[in-house]
Order: C-alpha cells, then sequence, then structure tokens
C-alpha cells in the first residue's frame, strides 16, 4: 500500500526515533526495503493486517487500566503477589545477567495477565543479586503498588522461568 508520503509499515518491534510496535508508520520505500524489512523491524502494511493489529491493540488495552478504581483493583492485586524470578547465579549470591524492569513487567503478564509498561516498573538500578526484593510500579497515574519479587537459583534451562504467588501485601517504600 502506497501513499504519497512513502511506504506504510507495520512494525514488529521497537525502532528508536520511529515508533512502538504495532505502530503504523509511514516510511520511505527505500528505508523499508533495505533497513526495516531485511532485519525483521516491520511488515507491509495490508488492510487485513492493519485491521489484526488494531484488534491486538483493543485486547492490550482491556488488560491496562482505564479508570482509577480498575487501577486501585490492579494495585492491590499487585501488591499481594509475589514473583519468584529463577535466574543463574554465582559466587556469593551475584547473578550471571541481572533482572530489569522489562524482565518483571514480563513476569507480571505470565503470572498474572496484568499489562505493565516496563517504564513504570521503578528499578533504580537493575537487580543483580539473588534474593527478596521490594519493586515499586506505577499502575495508573498516581496509583501505586509495591510487590515484592524473590530471585532464586536456577538451573541453566530454568532461567526467566516465573511463579508468583498471593502473599501478603507488601510494605510500600519510601519515596
Amino acid at each position: 500500500m502506497k501513499s504519497s508520503k512513502g511506504t506504510q509499515a507495520i512494525l514488529l518491534q521497537d525502532v528508536e526515533k520511529l515508533g512502538r510496535k504495532g505502530d503504523v508508520v509511514n516510511v520511505a520505500p527505500g528505508y523499508y526495503r533495505n533497513y526495516l524489512g531485511p532485519r525483521k523491524l516491520a511488515e507491509s502494511a495490508t488492510d487485513a493486517r492493519v485491521a489484526e493489529v488494531q484488534r491486538q491493540e483493543e485486547l492490550r488495552r482491556r488488560h491496562e487500566a482505564q479508570s482509577e478504581e480498575q487501577a486501585r483493583d490492579i494495585a492491590n492485586t499487585l501488591s499481594r503477589t509475589v514473583l519468584t524470578i529463577k535466574e543463574r547465579a554465582g559466587i556469593e549470591d551475584r547473578l550471571y545477567g541481572s533482572v530489569t524492569s522489562s524482565d518483571i513487567a514480563d513476569a507480571v503478564w505470565k503470572a498474572r495477565k496484568i499489562r505493565v509498561d516496563r517504564r513504570k516498573v521503578n528499578l533504580e538500578e537493575p537487580i543483580k543479586t539473588l534474593g527478596s526484593h521490594l519493586v515499586s510500579v506505577t499502575v495508573w497515574g498516581d496509583v501505586k503498588a509495591t510487590m515484592k519479587v524473590m530471585v532464586v537459583p536456577g538451573a541453566a534451562g530454568e532461567e526467566g522461568s516465573v511463579e508468583a504467588f498471593e502473599g501478603e501485601p507488601a510494605e510500600p517504600l519510601d519515596e
């Protein structure tokens, strides 16, 4: 589908200075053909594919908080959630990698089917040690939840596996 501004493409991944995954963007034909297409960063925007992406976006919106009352319900659920993330660790309980805000956002989705934007997971620095950590999450506006994230040792094939269970509400972080 061509327009006077260029070629329409659907982004398959976030592309810096262009858009986020799922966005329909206008780009120069050569940029799509030589950069976005070969790197699998975007695909051509057909009418059917655009409709499918909009349907997926609508489903995603349903999983996000849309009102303060809904946000408080989600915050209550998150504050009672204890995430257990398995990662490989070396001596002195140091992780070989780290647990980032993206990992925590993905873990919340896997465990509770609640969509949390990685930028709203408030981590000063990525988690680099085993143990229990309190993590603050901005759910919507000024509604925040503090949840407990336990990083435990895992075998080589278990990295990134997630478990969640109900626990006592985590104490809010002093900010």
